[in-house]
């Protein structure tokens, strides 16, 4: 049990600092982000890019918050790894046609992208862990 809780307090900590690191990035995309908006603005059947980012990141960063804060979420574990496999970054159409358009055009834009990712795979093998020692020690 010892050697989960280490496990998870290093998780924990990998946690908090890619939040840092994404908050950070999410500043230094602004401008890019401006030209993204123009040329990638959605339809009537699916949301702009920007828009999905943005469901993306407020979901998988309300998550990574609450675990960085308390180490754990104030909600049911299977409902958040379900919800967290849901959101899947490249499962978007508009995110998977961007990345593969914006190689050379919006390189941060791609990094922030690749980061949410990571961030959401983090937190999900963080819960999964969690929900694993949970169920080991009862």
């Amino acid at each position: 049990m010892v050697q989960v809780q280490d496990k998870l307090t290093i998780q924990q900590e990998h946690v908090t600092q890619i939040l840092k690191q994404l908050t950070l990035d999410y500043q230094t995309v602004k401008p890019e982000r401006k030209l993204v908006s123009a040329k990638y603005p959605g339809s009537d059947e699916e949301f702009a890019l920007l828009e999905e980012l943005e469901l993306l990141t407020v979901n998988i960063c309300g998550y990574a918050t609450q675990i960085g804060a308390a180490g754990s979420l104030s909600k049911n574990y299977d409902q958040a790894i379900a919800h967290l496999q849901n959101l899947r970054v490249f499962d978007r159409p508009i995110i998977t046609q961007f990345y593969a358009e914006a190689q050379l055009d919006y390189p941060r834009m791609q990094s922030y992208i690749r980061l949410l990712d990571y961030l959401r795979l983090l937190v999900l093998e963080y819960l999964q862990m969690q929900q694993e020692g949970q169920l080991a020690s009862a």
